[in-house]
């Protein structure tokens, strides 16, 4: 090729315009580039279900490059850690602890712990805790929830009504701490 024929602008000869380009609904990236997402089986699971055109096309691209290398294909770790999982803890038996903990003189702030033993995820039950009692209210460390305010008495009556699974007897309630 010349020099020229490389810098021709303008729609390439044998090409169709406009491209089409299909989606992976896992991972909501093009499909050539679900090898890289951090789930690649899912990607392939939900193309083998939703498009087995596209997924025949993938098998023939895996098997001409299997058999280039024996290696196993090393992925590229750029831009951080990627998705992190995180570790659940099936520890001891699943309870909700509530305690009352002194700020400053007058104020005090309710903490919650134990609500990710029943599955459940606590920034959104934070969100919730600081709508319903109209405060502050953050995840803070592992397993604790810190919402502003003394409304301990409150969470024992709502925990249950917002979550079905936290049982009346699996609430704890464990007075006065100091922070």
């Amino acid at each position: 090729m010349t020099e020229e024929e490389k810098l021709v602008m303008g729609p390439k000869p044998g090409v169709n315009y406009p491209l089409e380009v299909i989606y992976c609904g896992n991972c909501s990236m093009p499909l050539e580039y679900c090898e890289y997402y951090p789930e690649y089986e899912k990607c392939k699971a939900w193309l083998e279900k939703n498009l087995p055109s596209e997924f025949e096309k993938l098998k023939v691209n895996d098997t001409t490059s299997e058999g280039a290398g024996d290696e196993e294909k090393k992925r590229q770790k750029r831009g951080g850690k990627g998705i992190m999982k995180t570790k659940k803890k099936e520890e001891g038996p699943k309870q909700v602890c509530i305690s009352r903990a002194p700020r400053g003189k007058k104020k005090s702030v309710t903490v919650v712990t134990g609500l990710s033993s029943f599955g459940i995820d606590l920034k959104v039950a934070a969100k919730f805790f600081g709508q319903k009692f109209a405060c502050g209210s953050s995840v803070t460390g592992d397993d604790e929830i810190v919402i502003q305010g003394d409304v301990k008495d409150d969470l024992f009556d709502i925990i249950p009504e917002k979550w079905p699974e936290i049982d009346d007897d699996l609430i704890e309630d464990l007075g006065d701490q100091k922070r």
